[in-house]
């Protein structure tokens, strides 16, 4: 495992950055599960960053930093994406089970052509109004994730906790996306709504 908090290009505490997202307020499956791995990881909590309930978030398009990007272009690419994500209808996804990477333990979502298609969409609705797209297309994985790692150390104790472990997975309709304003200042993605738009 190596430590996820470190600070990534352009990064620093204070700084805040446009992104799309998919959050899971409410969605009490999600946070079932969710607070079913933090139980299971507990004993290795020293090592991890558990998320909490209101944090837990699918990744998926950023946008730019605050101060870097004009906010009326921000609220145009909003405007943008609205019809493209209306043309796009609700699906029932699976959540889970739970996978080690390197930086996190993440739960992959299901279907992944349904994400993509929404990140496809907003990608489409940057790119009208900024002209280019920050960040690749490719090496897009869908996924939650439930923890960070907090240091760099073995996966193995991390492995073990979760080995043998049943866990059902959480199926939940995704019925829009959200721009958010994130910052990690205090080791945790927390950010402010800045829109939510609905799909089909």
């Amino acid at each position: 495992m190596r430590n996820h908090w470190w600070w990534r290009p352009g990064w620093s505490v204070g700084r805040r950055f446009y992104t799309w997202h998919m959050t899971f307020d409410g969605q009490e499956e999600v946070q079932r599960l969710a607070a079913e791995y933090r139980t299971v990881l507990a004993p290795v909590g020293d090592s991890l960053t558990l998320i909490p309930n209101q944090w837990l978030h699918l990744t998926m398009q950023g946008i730019g930093f605050v101060g870097e990007v004009k906010e009326q272009d921000v609220h145009a690419i909003v405007d943008a994406a609205r019809p493209r994500l209306a043309a796009i209808p609700a699906f029932e996804a699976r959540i889970g089970p739970a996978v080690v990477d390197p930086e996190a333990i993440l739960l992959p979502v299901q279907p992944d052509d349904a994400v993509r298609a929404v990140r496809d969409a907003i990608r489409e609705a940057i790119e009208s109004v900024l002209g280019d797209v920050p960040e690749k297309a490719d090496g897009f994985r869908p996924h939650v994730s439930v923890a960070y790692s907090a240091g760099d150390g073995p996966a193995n104790p991390i492995a073990q906790a979760l080995a043998g472990v049943r866990v059902a997975p959480a199926q939940v309709r995704i019925s829009n996306a959200d721009l958010i304003v994130i910052h990690r200042d205090n080791q945790m993605y927390e950010w402010e709504t800045f829109a939510t738009v609905p799909l089909g």
